[in-house]
């Protein structure tokens, strides 16, 4: 068996927009010392020979979507249809695995959508099948940003009604490899003003609104797979009432 890691480190980088920079907090073996003999009540003198206490570390300040993530439908809308929307933790798990596919969109410029036209002619091209529970990856190569000040302000994304179609074909779950699922968010609020179009902004996220479906954010690796033969695993953490969550996303050649 052969697992490719999908899924960013989780770590500080000051490039990150201030509110979704992560602080990690590390903490020595010997800062736990006082720990074990105070609180635990174990002397010093009984501690086991080449025992210097255990690390720990916090993760501080860390959003859910501040690093590679699924999002659950509450984040796009309360309500679905009419009806109330999944929170992360209410995501049904069979969702969360199942066979993978690759599309590759490397070709759209940045601020260019993902259109349905797209997506099936990459789909005719590499012959992959799409079938209920399918996880749809959109490889973009825009990963190659992670790290710098570009990754929030540069890529494509994803059109309305390509994700429609994709949710339509019985996909619960998809992915993309950039900073956002849509088009960067300073360029859609940019352009909305500029056209005074109302069904500009958050266009694919807000798809959400009417048909169920989670879709990841911030992948990698994804120009190491092949358009198919391989399945995906990306289970959430499980956090109450929670809008996303990160996951450490692999694909898995068995």
């Amino acid at each position: 068996m052969k697992i490719v890691d999908l899924s960013k480190t989780i770590a500080y980088n000051r490039q990150d927009p201030w509110f979704m920079r992560i602080r990690i907090k590390h903490k020595p073996h010997r800062s736990s010392k006082g720990l074990i003999r105070f609180f635990l009540g174990l002397p010093a003198r009984l501690f086991p020979n080449g025992f210097e206490g255990w690390a720990d570390d916090k993760i501080l300040g860390m959003g859910v979507h501040a690093a590679t993530h699924i999002d659950a439908p509450w984040h796009y809308s309360p309500t679905v249809d009419g009806k109330p929307a999944k929170t992360i933790d209410e995501i049904p798990l069979e969702w969360c695995y199942g066979e993978g596919v690759v599309l590759n969109m490397t070709h759209k410029q940045d601020f260019e959508e993902i259109t349905l036209a797209d997506v099936q002619a990459d789909i005719a091209k590499t012959g992959v099948k799409i079938t209920p529970g399918t996880i749809v990856l959109i490889h973009t190569g825009r990963d190659k940003y992670v790290g710098t000040k570009e990754y929030a302000m540069r890529g494509t994304g994803m059109s309305a009604e390509a994700t429609h179609w994709l949710i339509d074909q019985g996909v619960k779950v998809m992915g993309i490899d950039q900073w956002g699922f849509d088009l960067p968010l300073k360029y859609m609020a940019q352009n909305a003003k500029k056209t005074g179009k109302k069904d500009y902004f958050w266009q694919a996220h807000l798809v959400g609104q009417q048909k169920e479906y989670c879709h990841m954010e911030q992948l990698v690796n994804l120009g190491a797979l092949p358009p198919s033969g391989f399945k995906v695993s990306v289970f959430p953490l499980k956090i109450k009432g929670a809008s996303a969550a990160p996951a450490r996303v692999v694909a898995i050649f068995e």
